[in-house]
């Protein structure tokens, strides 16, 4: 059966939006060249932690929603959307080869008045200069006379209740006006409102602009954590007071670090032609290093907690409490809890995890004893660490039971806990 929409890519911003239009009506099959994708989904079940859940995934196979290994279903649908991912490379850019593919697969079999969307994580210019050429080249179909093409950036929020696909307005910059309405028609199955850019590079610069947004204000508050524990002041306290402000401030909290799927620019510069110059962006490489510092701040405040109550890191048992990078969900992406417990072994610690979502914790290819019983690991621990708040916690109770406890979260009750 024909669908109206194949989703490129199955991973954590493919599922959200192939769930979204299927529950939206939309006939959607979803592509993804890795075979062990396609069966996970065939068999009701998430091929990727913490997008959506196995009866998620079983309501799309009940409302039509087909996966695929085969490329000709991408020339039988009206749009196609590239969800491929894009890490971080050794060079430190993002890899655009995922991309690349899903281009290539899709232009060998682009048909006229289809609508093509780029969605992945990209440097400006990227929809332009990387995508059209492959899409034009591999088709023979001009884009904005013979085809639409635009991006829009991923907005999703993982485990967030309140903002979900249906009412986040969505973002669109067309290659042509017509381009843009076309993908408007589109995302307004949705979505309740879609954003008009003025082309795709002003859509993918608005995604650089959120995402360093949350990294620079997350890194001031991280120096801000730091300066309050030398002055010994409460910083959440300060937090709690700034946020009554109606105007001119926006709260946001320290931690043990910065995960996720966001990929802020890095190192710092836009990306340039001859033409262009590219100017770096300084105080995004700064928050950068203050955020990827953070862990060993972490470590720091551990062995000055172990040594004032006459213990050393060696020999310590230490207990980390969540080990994913968002509360509430079982997604471990760039979670600061791995490079904390490895510098923790390297101390000669022993570490032990607790973390209702992940059963099974490996670092250095090692498996991670986890805690069974919570309240006794915590008892038992020179030190715990929470590193996630999870709602299941009872942090009153823990802080009762703990021997020592750093809460890096805030999370427990003013002078329950040692807090970050």
């Amino acid at each position: 059966m024909p669908a109206d929409l194949a989703v490129i890519g199955l991973g954590h911003l493919g599922l959200p939006l192939a769930q979204a239009a299927t529950a939206a009506g939309v006939q959607t099959v979803g592509y993804d060249i890795d075979p062990r994708a396609y069966a996970e989904l065939a068999a009701g079940h998430t091929p990727v932690e913490g997008s959506l859940t196995a009866s998620d995934v079983r309501r799309m196979l009940s409302g039509g929603f087909r996966p695929t290994t085969d490329p000709a279903e991408l020339g039988r649908v009206r749009t196609a959307v590239i969800c491929a991912p894009t890490p971080l490379g050794a060079d430190r850019t993002l890899d655009l080869t995922a991309v690349g593919d899903a281009a290539r697969a899709l232009a060998a079999r682009l048909r006229p008045h289809t609508t093509v969307l780029l969605e992945s994580a990209v440097q400006p210019g990227t929809t332009e200069s990387y995508v059209l050429p492959l899409l034009e080249e591999g088709s023979g179909l001009r884009a904005g006379r013979d085809f639409h093409l635009a991006y829009s950036p991923s907005r999703l929020d993982p485990g967030n209740r309140t903002h979900v696909y249906a009412n986040t307005p969505k973002v669109i910059g067309g290659l042509t006006p017509a381009c843009t309405e076309s993908a408007a028609a589109f995302y307004g199955r949705l979505t309740d409102k879609v954003v008009r850019a003025r082309g795709p590079r002003e859509a993918e610069m608005t995604k650089v602009l959120e995402t360093n947004f949350r990294h620079v204000n997350i890194a001031l508050v991280n120096e801000m954590a730091v300066l309050c524990h030398d002055l010994g002041v409460d910083l959440w306290d300060v937090i709690r007071c700034a946020e009554t402000k109606p105007f001119g401030f926006q709260p946001f909290r320290p931690g043990p670090g910065v995960g996720g799927h966001g990929v802020p620019v890095d190192p710092g510069c836009l990306p340039y032609n001859s033409r262009t110059p590219g100017h770096p962006l300084r105080m995004v490489s700064l928050a950068r290093e203050i955020n990827d510092r953070m862990p060993r701040y972490v470590i720091q405040r551990c062995a000055t907690l172990l040594n004032e109550h006459g213990k050393s890191v060696r020999g310590a048992r230490v207990l980390l409490l969540g080990i994913t990078y968002k509360p509430d969900l079982a997604d471990q992406e760039a979670s600061p809890a791995r490079e904390i417990a490895t510098r923790l072994m390297d101390m000669g610690a022993q570490i032990g995890y607790h973390d209702p979502h992940v059963l099974d914790w490996r670092v250095r290819e090692l498996p991670v004893p986890r805690a069974d019983s919570l309240y006794e690991a915590a008892s038992s621990a020179d030190l715990t660490v929470l590193l996630q708040h999870h709602r299941t916690y009872d942090l009153q109770g823990l802080a009762v039971k703990a021997q020592l406890l750093l809460d890096t979260r805030g999370a427990t009750p003013a002078g329950a806990a040692h807090r970050l």
